[in-house]
């Protein structure tokens, strides 16, 4: 993730953040078990990873499954985990097809063997792709992902590798999950709740956020498109005044 801040004129994200919030309560409207609502939030994901290609958007990271999430009914675990190495089975292909590379961010040392067998294959076939950029955060929490930097930052130190003067913003940035990648624009929340649920709580130092009440089985290119405009909308202005970012691209009023 670069350390400089984005453009101010940035018309369009290049990296995109989603919790996909509202399988449970969608499935609840259907009359079904919570389960059904996470397989039917599939299509959602197609969705948005389509429309993320098709705009030239370089990053879609996506909150699959929370490091808290271990703590759901072991039912509704088990089918999440089932879901994933399906997704992971029926998808990749497709993805790689498109030029998408795809990576899993997160604790993956939690997952069984068979799980992170499909998750190395998956990202060694797809890694010379360039087109977009999918994460998918998977046992992930933002707080984990600064205590794991750190963590290996403080090893270096204890190596005698790196001198405690020389960690700044961006030596850190560099060892947290999302380091290669430019900084989250826009974050999307879907299903109504209006926080950010310990996802890369660094990463979205400067991210605008969108929460939209839409759950998310029903989510599609035409809700991403609305969330899209909103950020388009926004002067962004990272520190600087409204008269500042005008006149740095050139606007009068």
């Amino acid at each position: 993730m670069s350390s400089t801040l984005p453009s101010v004129n940035s018309s369009m994200p290049k990296h995109v953040a989603i919790i996909m919030d509202g399988n449970g309560r969608w499935a609840k409207q259907q009359g079904k078990l919570r389960t059904f609502g996470h397989k039917a939030g599939v299509e959602a994901v197609r969705a948005s990873v389509r429309y993320a290609r098709e705009q030239g958007i370089k990053a879609l990271t996506l909150f699959a499954f929370s490091s808290e999430n271990w703590n759901r009914p072991e039912e509704e675990v088990s089918v999440l985990m089932e879901l994933f190495t399906f997704v992971l089975k029926s998808e990749v292909k497709k993805l790689n097809r498109n030029d998408v590379r795809l990576r899993v961010v997160g604790d993956t040392s939690k997952f069984g063997a068979k799980l992170q067998q499909l998750i190395e294959k998956a990202e060694k076939l797809t890694e010379s792709n360039s087109s977009l950029v999918l994460n998918i955060a998977a046992n992930y929490g933002g707080r984990w992902d600064i205590v794991n930097a750190s963590k290996k930052i403080a090893e270096k130190v204890q190596a005698g590798e790196l001198a405690l003067d020389n960690i700044d913003e961006s030596l850190f940035d560099q060892h947290t999950a999302l380091s290669s990648l430019e900084e989250v624009d826009l974050l999307i929340r879907t299903g109504g709740d209006c926080r950010i649920s310990n996802f890369l709580l660094w990463q979205l130092a400067y991210a605008e956020l969108v929460f939209t009440d839409v759950l998310w089985p029903d989510f599609n290119e035409q809700y991403f498109q609305q969330a899209v405009q909103v950020f388009s909308s926004r002067q962004r202005r990272f520190g600087l005044t409204g008269e500042q970012v005008e006149s740095s691209v050139g606007v009068t009023c």
